[in-house]
């Protein structure tokens, strides 16, 4: 395994999903690099919208939670394969107008030195669903 890929693999992907489903912005943070990069799944642009750094990608992960309060990542399945891997799973939960949020969907993820410098999210678009769940 190179240095690249180091400590990088399926029990990674799980863990950094159990910190999802805790909310614990701390702890998805200690998986990321110091120049990671969040392309959500929607946004102005090709890649949705790009959150570039610490500080940007962290604040962009809260707001998940804030659009979401009781947001949740189910069904993980993960597969790691060298300096990429990917998570597949149901996101659920309610938004902030009382609507039920379930959709599929999956990351896609780009690893150096151990640590995740690439999330790049895509789910499937579901008609009627509120803003906070596309």
């Amino acid at each position: 395994m190179s240095a690249t890929t180091a400590g990088v693999g399926v029990a990674m992907l799980e863990a950094f999903s159990d910190a999802w489903n805790r909310h614990d912005i701390d702890g998805l943070m200690r998986f990321m690099s110091d120049d990671c990069v969040f392309q959500t799944a929607a946004g102005p642009d090709a890649c949705g919208t790009r959150h570039v750094g610490r500080d940007a990608v962290r604040k962009a992960f809260a707001a998940a939670w804030e659009a979401v309060p009781d947001a949740q990542w189910r069904n993980g399945r993960h597969f790691v394969h060298g300096d990429h891997g990917t998570s597949m799973w149901t996101f659920t939960g309610t938004a902030s107008d009382g609507s039920r949020i379930e959709v599929d969907g999956i990351d896609v993820f780009e690893f150096r030195d151990g640590k995740i410098s690439l999330k790049n999210v895509f789910r499937k678009a579901r008609p009627n669903l509120p803003a906070a769940a596309r």
